[in-house]
């Protein structure tokens, strides 16, 4: 099993006893439907399903006062009146007789689902738990929350497990300032949060919910907040979050854990939120997030106002837990003025406290920048966004039920008959081959040279494409000889625009060239990752250097502990320099250096192209199938090609082929093959920061091409200077 699901049908005993119009939305059918969706779907069946229990006192005690914890044990003995006099006692907030119960299974459920993912029981899962957490204190009840859910997992997993980095991410529309005063000076935790802020007129109405509010102490940097100034965002915006923002700090801060407050008002129809990210968004994001930490994901649900949008969204996760592709991700995808302008202030904030965003390759938006074709969203009061999607929510549950599982997830045709390969369990062998008769037209219409046994080769490839084309197959690995990849290449290509797809995303790695026939039409996104420059031959041909890191790393060994230095030695004795800039040792121990050779799997420079070159173009450019091809000298190692292949499921709802050399197929076969199968890709280690060269590179390539790809724009102002932002 790797996907838990925590519940307790106690959780939906608790229920307004009075009339109060600000409370009356956290009702217990918010969870009973949110089940109900999961049974329809058969996604509860896959599940390992789990009975929550209550936490104990103690445990309510890692985050909470005894005085807080005797306080809300007494609400059991207190009648209607008592109840509704201490709930205005406190904001937005109401008691039921069985509130001590129900939240501590709440909390109970979050615990559980911890002690699953990080015992091995599972690989991810969700808590579906009411009454929410995200904005209870340690000593007050506060927006429907009583105990801290996530926050107490946090302290549990590191207790318990001696978890040094957490990342809690919260997409919630309203900002879990519960959890960041928790947490606001303790760097073992890295809280994001985006929420509707509207400069402070919406709930809580806090200053410290604004981008400014980055923690206090040694926790500066480790509290992230994106404020959302306007209603209406959407797919669009939410993606550009994640892609600028929240994965450049996951990967520089490496988290073991990745918690989830689940806030599903932030989704399409809800009345809270009034915001347009349609359910399928929450795929998306959960399998971007799939890539950190192992995979070891633990979602807690937080809000989540509008029945119908709030089951299909849990469903969504739940799907792409399970390890499902995800659905297209449907709409124009553009970023609106106001996101990119919130996206600004948050890097502008955090970059003198991460490395990441130091080297973000964006231009400077100033306030008075328009995208013609983008969208600028009027202010709460004009705005007709949630009537319209409310009423667009009724069409939407037809259309986003699951798609059918191909009756093989993924295969491997092998150019050499018998290759022995370490594959994974549930991956096929591809032994049939398309027709000759077909195989030879193919070669002949490209007039390529295939001998005997690249012919078998190809016949093999074509019959695992028409299976991925057809639906019968999710995905799939084709090998061919040395000689034969770029013949492979273009025949893939044209066999996939004669049968159907509409646009296919080509990620070409290596020594290939693009194709001399391909046409320039909009149906073939050409990104060539390994060309000698930063090249923009059209909108659609595009080529960029693979980064590497360049030096050698120093490694002193001293008597209690082991440093490791990236770079080339700078003046200071107890720095290193690197692209450029000092790279800080954390401690100083050393005897003699002894100098190995640096892999290119540390560098950010990496990261900055796949999250802000290569995910906004494939996003945007929305494609039916992806083909990435390794071809001879792309340079990759098995971490980074992992990485790639795993990030470029999800554009194309898991239809990817990879082709990859001979040569290199023993080591990438495995690790590809787990990835393609949905398991988290490996760790790329240590991050650098990219070198000047890089930074260069990236920023000639986003200034022509964001014109036309709106999802690369972004913008950091270099660290020091002052936002142009008011």
């Amino acid at each position: 099993m790797g996907t838990a699901l925590v519940y307790h049908e106690d959780m939906t005993a608790t229920r307004l006893l009075w009339d109060d119009p600000e409370c009356e939305i956290e009702c217990p059918e918010r969870l009973t439907a949110a089940l109900d969706g999961l049974r329809q779907r058969g996604l509860q069946q896959r599940c390992l399903c789990l009975t929550a229990c209550e936490a104990s006192e103690e445990e309510l005690g890692m985050v909470h006062s005894p005085e807080y914890v005797a306080l809300v044990r007494r609400t059991q003995t207190l009648d209607k009146e008592e109840l509704q006099a201490l709930s205005k006692q406190f904001d937005a907030v109401y008691f039921h007789p069985n509130t001590f119960h129900c939240a501590r299974l709440a909390v109970g459920a979050a615990l559980q689902l911890v002690d699953a993912v990080l015992t091995g029981a599972v690989h991810n899962g969700l808590a579906l738990v009411r009454p929410p957490g995200h904005h209870s204190q340690k000593e007050a009840a506060n927006g429907f929350c009583v105990f801290n859910n996530v926050a107490i997992a946090a302290k549990h997993a590191k207790q318990k497990y001696g978890l040094q980095r957490i990342l809690i991410v919260d997409w919630d529309i309203h900002h879990g300032q519960g959890i960041q005063y928790i947490f606001d000076d303790d760097p073992s935790v890295l809280y994001f949060s985006w929420h509707r802020y509207e400069h402070g007129r919406f709930w809580p109405f806090l200053q410290e919910s604004d981008a400014h509010a980055v923690g206090q102490g040694q926790g500066q940097g480790f509290t992230v907040n994106l404020p959302w100034n306007q209603v209406g965002m959407g797919n669009a915006d939410y993606l550009a979050a994640f892609l600028h923002v929240l994965l450049p700090l996951a990967f520089e801060f490496d988290p073991e854990l990745v918690l989830v407050s689940a806030g599903f008002d932030s989704a399409i129809g809800d009345p809270e939120g009034r915001m347009r990210a349609t359910p399928e968004c929450f795929a998306h994001l959960t399998q971007l997030m799939q890539v950190l930490a192992g995979g070891r994901i633990c979602a807690v649900l937080e809000g989540g106002y509008h029945l119908e949008s709030l089951a299909q969204s849990v469903c969504m996760m739940v799907q792409t837990l399970l390890g499902d592709p995800t659905p297209p991700l449907l709409g124009l995808m553009v970023p609106c003025q106001s996101a990119l302008e919130s996206i600004q202030s948050v890097q502008t904030a955090q970059a003198p406290h991460w490395t990441s965003l130091q080297q973000n390759v964006a231009p400077v938006l100033g306030p008075s920048t328009r995208f013609p074709e983008g969208r600028s969203l009027p202010l709460l009061a004009e705005n007709p966004t949630y009537e319209a999607a409310e009423a667009a929510l009724s069409p939407l549950q037809g259309e986003l039920c699951l798609r059918p599982t191909p009756p093989i997830c993924t295969a491997v045709a092998l150019a050499v008959p018998g290759a022995a390969l370490a594959l994974p369990p549930g991956v096929l062998l591809q032994e049939e081959s398309a027709l000759r008769e077909e195989t030879e037209a193919w070669a002949r219409l490209h007039k390529s040279l295939f001998q005997d046994e690249s012919l078998v080769a190809l016949g093999k490839i074509l019959c695992l494409l028409g299976g991925i084309l057809d639906g019968q197959v999710r995905n799939g690995i084709a090998v061919t000889a040395a000689l034969a990849t770029a013949a492979t290449v273009e025949v893939i290509i044209q066999r996939c625009l004669s049968h159907g797809a509409q646009r296919l995303l080509c990620v070409a790695l290596g020594q290939l060239d693009r194709p001399l026939d391909l046409a320039d039409d909009g149906r073939v996104l050409w990104l060539n990752i390994r060309g000698k420059e930063a090249a923009v031959e059209s909108m659609f041909h595009i080529s960029t250097p693979l980064p590497q890191v360049r030096g050698r790393v120093a490694v002193w060994r001293g008597s209690h502990c082991l440093l490791v230095f990236l770079g080339v030695p700078a003046h200071n004795p107890g720095s290193l320099r690197f692209g450029g800039w000092l790279q800080e040792p954390v401690a100083v121990s050393r005897s003699e250096p002894e100098a190995l050779p640096l892999s290119p799997q540390t560098t950010g420079g990496f990261l900055s192209c796949i999250l802000g070159l290569v995910l906004p173009l494939a996003y945007g450019f929305q494609p039916d199938v992806v083909l990435m091809a390794l071809g001879p000298a792309h340079g990759l190692q098995n971490a980074q090609a992992a990485l790639l292949a795993s990030v470029l499921r999800g554009p194309a709802g898991g239809r990817i082929l990879a082709v990859v050399e001979e040569e290199s197929i023993l080591q990438l076969a495995r690790t590809l093959a787990q990835v393609l199968l949905g398991e988290a890709p490996p760790s790329l280690g240590p991050f650098l920061m990219a070198s000047p060269e890089e930074i260069r590179a990236l920023r000639l390539l986003k200034a022509q091409l964001e014109p036309r790809w709106k999802l690369l724009q972004a913008a950091a102002p270099p660290p020091g200077s002052c936002s142009p932002i008011a």
